[in-house]
């Protein structure tokens, strides 16, 4: 096996700046970034820590081949060549998904049979069998075909990296984790910020936020498909693992507030802060928001009710315009909602001064950016470690700022 790898992070579009950040931060080498989806370079370690630290990337994939395949044979021969002994036993399972864009090769069921072809007829060569039981650890290969190129990829993560593992249920078309994430990135939270979510549903865009802040490492808490693999040692996980545990941050300053009229979404958020380990910093209430009033200190950060979560596209324009009212009453240091409401400034009754076109899943959404209110410093001092000590309380976040 090779000392290095190519490996490929798909993410939604209008998170790949974050997600370039984070590649930086974490060592990674040679980082292109392309629509969608960034490359890199590392080894047996990288692929630990990408899976471990990103949170903004939907998976983390190892590129095995890139080719061009504009015939059945082409597709054979480029998956024969592989060196699938150095990285599947002999009693591993290997199911085979992808996908097809403009290419001559546009089934991809027939795809699929022609590449698990391949890699059997290799492996019983080299393995010397002539059974492949695939009881074993499972090894899942993704393909990818463009304008009749082919990419072959061996999927590290198995479940998306938007598993956290902390939110068990959610409300009605959540915002992914992995979003909301980079929400957090591009509304600047930081260590000391005071964040707010006047309609928090199951709490992911604090509970992300505040992760972000105190630098918990976002999959500490899963398993991922590769600590499977033997060419990444179980050293080298739970060394990526230690390292990611030393390098939280959780006696900082942050926190965060967020209110729903669902007394059952304050329930669940409440329950999967705890979960994730941060729920001395973001507390629930229940709350309208025509009573809302930020903190002018606050980075708000919401997702308004639109969609599957609203009954009429009238009720989410008058939310919007709730909130737009309780905003101009009450401004604070940024505003930072995501929505997929194309009408939102109306309704809100403010242009954005930026604004980033994402998608949440496969809606496509925008996210507004109010940011030209003065900023402000927080100032409360870190929590203990232990969390409440009695004397604390969460501040009414309805009281008139003065």
């Amino acid at each position: 096996m090779p000392a290095k790898f190519e490996l490929i992070a798909p993410c939604f579009f209008g998170c790949e700046s974050t997600a370039k950040f984070e590649l930086t931060r974490i060592g990674a080498e040679n980082i292109r970034v392309d629509d969608g989806r960034l490359s890199f370079a590392g080894g047996a370690e990288m692929i630990a820590a990408a899976n471990l630290n990103l949170r903004t990337v939907e998976r983390v994939m190892l590129l095995l081949a890139r080719y061009k395949a504009a015939t059945f044979d082409d597709l054979f021969d480029g998956v024969y060549d592989i060196p699938w002994e150095e990285l599947l036993p002999a009693d591993a399972a290997f199911p085979v998904t992808g996908s097809s864009l403009n290419s001559q090769l546009s089934s991809v069921p027939a795809c699929q049979s022609i590449i698990k072809k391949a890699v059997v007829k290799r492996l019983m060569a080299k393995h010397h069998t002539s059974v492949l039981p695939e009881t074993g650890a499972e090894y899942k290969i993704r393909f990818m075909l463009r304008k009749d190129q082919c990419e072959i990829m061996l999927d590290t993560t198995g479940e998306g990296l938007h598993k956290r593992g902390y939110r068990r249920n959610a409300m009605e078309a959540p915002i992914r984790e992995t979003l909301a994430a980079t929400i957090a990135d591009l509304g600047r939270v930081r260590r000391d910020s005071l964040v707010e979510d006047p309609f928090c549903g199951s709490g992911t865009l604090l509970i992300e936020a505040a992760q972000k802040a105190m630098n918990i490492a976002p999959g500490l808490k899963r398993r991922f498909a590769a600590e499977r693999y033997g060419f990444v040692p179980a050293s080298i996980w739970a060394e990526q693992r230690q390292k990611a545990l030393a390098e939280s941050k959780l006696d900082v300053g942050f926190e965060a507030f967020g209110y729903d009229i669902d007394p059952a979404a304050v329930a669940l958020a409440n329950a999967n802060a705890k979960l994730a380990g941060v729920e001395k910093r973001c507390h629930f209430e229940v709350a309208d928001v025509a009573d809302f009033a930020a903190k002018q200190e606050a980075i708000v950060l919401t997702n308004p009710p639109y969609g599957e979560r609203m009954s009429t596209i009238e009720g989410a324009a008058k939310l919007a315009r709730t909130l737009g009212r309780q905003m101009e009453a009450h401004p604070c240091a940024g505003v930072y909602a995501i929505t997929a409401d194309m009408d939102f400034e109306s309704h809100y009754g403010k242009r954005a001064n930026k604004r980033r076109k994402m998608y949440n899943g496969m809606i496509p959404c925008q996210l507004y950016m109010y940011y030209s209110a003065p900023k402000f410093e927080h100032t409360a001092k870190p929590m203990p470690k232990s969390g409440f000590d009695g004397k604390r309380t969460a501040p009414n976040r309805f009281e008139k700022n003065k």
